[in-house]
């Protein structure tokens, strides 16, 4: 029984890219470790980009800067 865990900052992320991460993984899974489908789990778990630290920063914070920095260039 698979269990699959992916955990992606909540920035748009649409229903069928998660239809997509959930087939790959099970396909996957099942090709490399013959795994049953039908027993396989998978979870994605969004998280506000408050949430998700990267160093100092949280990722809203980063994606501020790159922006920013977009802007100049």
């Amino acid at each position: 029984m698979p269990y699959v865990n992916f955990r992606v900052t909540k920035e748009g992320v649409t229903a069928e890219q998660k239809l997509a991460l959930i087939q790959g993984a099970t396909e996957l899974l099942q090709r490399v470790l013959n795994k049953n489908p039908a027993t396989t789990f998978v979870i994605i778990d969004e998280v506000e980009t408050d949430n998700w630290g990267i160093g100092y920063e949280n990722v809203t914070s980063l994606r501020a800067q790159a922006a920013a920095q977009a802007q100049k260039a």
